[in-house]
């Protein structure tokens, strides 16, 4: 189930205010005269007026222009563990935000209404760069994260505000399928402080019957964040019902991570629910995540959690030594703490992977969107 690039022909003032159209430098010319965007593995190769899959890449004038820069499908201030982000700042806020399209056509996606936006009435908020950086300063978020729709496709924009949030002392938080081609991804995550990167299976199959895309280039991916770079990394997997949860695929995952990104890369397993394309499946059982969780915990993996659903139990932190417990969660609600200045676990004194404070975020569970161009600072 390959998607082809938009065929319908766009000119610059059809694509909404000039602000928001800014050039670009991952593309170059075919000697048919196309235009090749090189940003992901897509390589979208097109001719004059034509968007890319994700719809927000376009060729016009002969060159990639990005067509949603400063503009945003909404604002919310979020707790750092629904990214989902466990061992990063945990209980802080973190101002969250998207742009709309994306560069996968996953049949389950749970955001569609925005990664699969075909209208720009959902880019509704606008916000510069800086601008962004002071409502988040003035709103007490540690961090900004790039979500809901994949960062990959608004890469320029992104990186801009990454580069004013870290100058404000704030951090930035990539949540991503990690579908990008090395260059870019170079630049992108030497902006970056900590990424949730999907992993949606563990077969060539999966990716390109489900998702319309392929499973090695998100693997690199994860290879170079771990290996290559600073940024704190975590893994999401979204269990769905016999297409991607067999104890034989989730073992070969948790192998995979263990042999090539260490043990210390929290994983966590998440729920499914029916939505977009793929309305036939039912919901995911908690007992399939307890299974998962329990199988990447024997192969491995030290810090695995399941989410979407209530399990206080598969969402608390333990000691990977003693096994104490070190951050207690009960959906986004933090409880016992036992984690020195350090990081060290106060039973056994054992390391404990992550970016700590002192202590931990008060924010809780509460979610609260935000109208930056109404928020007078």
């Amino acid at each position: 189930m390959q998607e082809t690039p938009s065929a319908a022909s766009v000119t610059r003032a059809d694509l909404g205010p000039e602000e928001s159209v800014v050039a670009t430098r991952y593309w170059h010319l075919l000697d048919d005269g196309r235009v090749q965007c090189d940003l992901c593995p897509r390589e979208c190769k097109l001719r004059e007026g034509q968007r890319g899959l994700c719809y927000v890449r376009a060729r016009i004038d002969d060159e990639i222009v990005l067509t949603t820069y400063g503009r945003s499908s909404g604002f919310c201030i979020d707790p750092i563990e629904k990214k989902p982000l466990n061992q990063f700042l945990p209980g802080t806020a973190v101002l969250s935000f998207g742009t709309a399209g994306c560069n996968l056509a996953c049949r389950f996606c749970q955001n569609w209404d925005i990664s699969k936006a075909r209208e720009y009435d959902v880019l509704a908020d606008q916000a510069s760069p800086d601008r962004l950086a002071v409502v988040a300063q003035a709103l007490g978020c540690r961090s900004i994260a790039f979500t809901y729709n994949d960062p990959t496709i608004f890469h320029e924009y992104a990186i801009d505000c990454a580069r004013t949030a870290q100058a404000a002392g704030i951090k930035t938080v990539a949540v991503t399928a990690g579908y990008v081609n090395p260059a870019p991804r170079r630049e992108f995550y030497d902006h970056m402080d900590a990424a949730n990167i999907d992993l949606k299976a563990f077969t060539e199959d999966f990716y390109h019957r489900v998702c319309a895309g392929s499973l090695q280039p998100v693997l690199d991916t994860l290879a170079y964040v771990a290996n290559q770079t600073g940024v704190w990394l975590e893994i999401t997997t979204l269990l769905i019902p016999d297409l991607n949860d067999s104890d034989h695929e989730i073992a070969a995952m948790a192998k995979w991570i263990v042999d090539n990104l260490g043990p210390s890369i929290p994983h966590h397993f998440t729920a499914f629910h029916p939505d977009y394309k793929m309305r036939d499946r039912p919901r995911t059982p908690p007992e399939s995540l307890t299974r998962a969780r329990e199988i990447a915990l024997e192969v491995g993996e030290r810090y695995v959690y399941t989410g979407n659903v209530h399990d206080a139990q598969g969402q608390t932190t333990y000691c990977h030594v003693c096994g104490e417990v070190l951050i207690e969660r009960d959906w986004y609600r933090l409880g016992a703490w036992r984690l020195d200045d350090a990081g060290h676990c106060m039973s056994c004194g054992a390391v404990c992977a992550g970016v700590f404070e002192s202590k931990p975020g008060d924010w809780g569970p509460g979610r609260q969107p935000v109208r930056l161009n109404e928020w007078h600072v």
